[in-house]
């Protein structure tokens, strides 16, 4: 066994044994029938107790040291030295004791002997891995995770004091006190009471402390956050750095990232910490032969502070090189991209665009295309009072492929295309990044709900009209996720998992537009560029999920703030029904 399995294993140990705690709490009988088991591990090994509180730490220790945190190291070693330190105390004092004080004398003796030496084998494993556990925590985070606890056992107590007050069972009234306190500490303390409360009692009272140990040792084992602002002297480099190769490479200026560059300065990864995940977006930026040194610094600022390293939205090239990393890759699905000299609106397979323009045409709605430098700064402030009207979530969505800002003087290059009714209103707007000299990256699309369907269709074909004046030769539009599952599990003949797979996403298109993106990006039949996820650990999939959700907008932690604060109600959407899709991410 090699020194870096040393923090799985003790992760796995305690996990196992968290689940055991978490399980015997919460079955009577379970904990009945499991009652010699938890007897014997707890009198010659490690403590195990039926209590959520103790549970919950260990669950906690276990994903900490799972991250190979510094703390969460010392505080296991600290635990099992003060097992030692008992052992020792306790030995002599057996032994010595006269035998008619002490029963069982010898099984007792063994017991501390065989805990003790169970305990120091312990600390002498985790003593030889003790490099593998290098990652930081925020600083004082020490007094902020202690003060959190006194406060919210504190508050435990109290609750509970009061519960047995009104709820006494046949716990007698001067054993209250000193009954509260055993069950706050999850069971360290062990005392000999009359009487008990009912068992609900118990048990709200151990889910408070799980609770509390659950907040202040998140408060302890948090990782260390990295400022999510990129500076004006990183943005500059940056910008230097964009190039002509990735469709996304624009979207790391947002002003929401951070930025690591290779040593030469010639390479650099923009990304997000979300959630203890490290979220890059899209390929490395600059030049290729330098991106594995931009993507090994990257990575190693992921080891130094616990955080999981995963890229979001790469195409081919960088996949291959965060795989050269050591990642994982996984197809995501396809970016729609539109070669302006291959698109027609002529043939049978384009009727459907082609009459949605022409009925948008007919109804009088005009085309106007600018670049954002050629806008007025107030005309442009009004352009985004009314983008931001129209938009139907609380905030600005998007991450790998969406810029999130509207007008600013640096995005002068960035393409504007409206729509107005005919009465010279704006009916809707798509605004578009630059991708290299020749290209363009859809980032923003949104539109008046009570305007005509098919204007997306008609922006677009637009667009590409007028591609000749703005030196544009394709057009990045929309992001289908698993879209060669939609496409191939429709075919005739395909195989069951295929079928099965595409049941699955037609299900879970009922709350996010997934089967709609792609029809949405088939009608124009574009050139399909696949994009990737690159990842550690398979085990990490769903954090890396979930801090994905995060980072494009569709899912919000739970917030007490937020639910304190009324909710916000759209007054318009950026998707209406029809030939229309909305376009979440950008």
């Amino acid at each position: 066994m090699a020194r870096a399995d040393v923090p799985r294993v003790a992760s796995i140990v305690l996990t196992v044994l968290a689940v055991y705690s978490t399980a015997i709490a919460i079955v009577p009988p379970l904990r009945e029938m499991a009652r010699p088991l938890t007897a014997l591990v707890d009198d010659f090994a490690v403590p195990l107790t039926p209590n959520l509180a103790y549970a919950a730490f260990l669950g906690l220790l276990a994903g900490a040291l799972a991250r190979r945190k510094r703390v969460a190291w010392r505080l296991l070693v600290l635990l099992l030295a003060f097992s030692v330190l008992l052992s020792v105390i306790a030995t002599p004092l057996v032994a010595i004791a006269p035998m008619a004080e002490i029963p069982d004398q010898g099984r007792l003796l063994s017991e501390v002997l065989v805990s003790g030496a169970i305990a120091l084998i312990l600390i002498g494993y985790l003593w030889w891995g003790r490099a593998e556990f290098f990652a930081r925590t925020q600083p004082a985070s020490f007094r902020k995770a202690a003060a959190t606890l006194i406060a919210l056992l504190g508050a435990s107590y109290v609750v509970g004091f009061l519960l047995t007050i009104f709820f006494p069972g046949d716990l007698m009234r001067s054993a209250r006190a000193i009954w509260v306190l055993s069950r706050v500490l999850g069971g360290v303390i062990e005392v000999e009471v009359y009487g008990h409360p009912p068992a609900w009692v118990a048990f709200l009272i151990g889910l408070m402390s799980a609770v509390a140990l659950l907040v202040a040792f998140g408060v302890l084992f948090r990782s260390q956050r990295q400022r999510a602002v990129l500076a004006p002297g990183d943005e500059e480099r940056l910008r230097a750095l964009l190039g002509e190769r990735d469709s996304l490479a624009y979207f790391a200026t947002r002003r929401d990232r951070s930025v690591i560059f290779s040593p030469s300065g010639k390479a650099a990864v923009s990304f997000r910490v979300v959630n203890g995940v490290t979220l890059a977006g899209g390929d490395p930026l600059g030049d290729p032969e330098a991106w594995d040194h931009a993507i090994k610094a990257w990575i190693g600022q992921a080891r130094e502070f616990g955080w999981t390293p995963a890229a979001i939205g790469c195409g081919a090239e960088g996949a291959r090189a965060y795989q050269r990393a050591g990642l994982k890759v996984l197809e995501l699905g396809d970016e729609a991209v539109i070669e302006v000299k291959r698109f027609s609106l002529q043939g049978r397979e384009m009727r459907g665009v082609r009459q949605a323009a022409n009925r948008v045409e007919r109804a009088g709605y005009q085309l106007r295309v600018r670049r954002h430098g050629d806008i007025a700064p107030e005309e442009m402030r009004l352009i985004s009072e009314r983008a931001d009207a129209w938009r139907d979530t609380e905030t600005e969505r998007g991450f790998s492929m969406a810029l999130g800002r509207l007008g600013d003087p640096l995005d002068a290059n960035c393409v504007l295309v409206e729509s107005l009714s005919r009465d010279g209103d704006e009916a809707a707007l798509l605004s578009f990044v630059p991708w290299g000299e020749r290209g363009l990256s859809l980032d923003l699309m949104r539109r008046d709900r009570t305007a005509e369907n098919g204007l997306v269709e008609f922006m677009v074909a637009g667009l590409v009209r007028n591609a000749g004046w703005l030196g544009v030769e394709r057009i990045s539009l929309n992001f289908a996720v698993f879209r060669s599952a939609f496409e191939e599990g429709a075919r005739m003949g395909a195989g069951p998992v295929i079928r099965a797979w595409r049941r699955t996403l037609l299900f879970l298109s009922r709350w996010w537009q997934l089967e709609a993106l792609y029809r949405a990006n088939v009608k124009y039949h574009p050139e399909w560029v696949p994009r990737f996820l690159a990842y550690g650990d398979t085990r990490d999939l769903v954090r890396v999920g979930i801090a994905s959700a995060i980072a494009e907008g569709f899912f919000k932690p739970p917030s007490l703030p937020r639910m304190l604060s009324p909710g916000r109600t759209p007054t318009a959407s950026s998707a209406a029904p029809g030939s229309d899709a909305a376009r979440p991410g950008r």
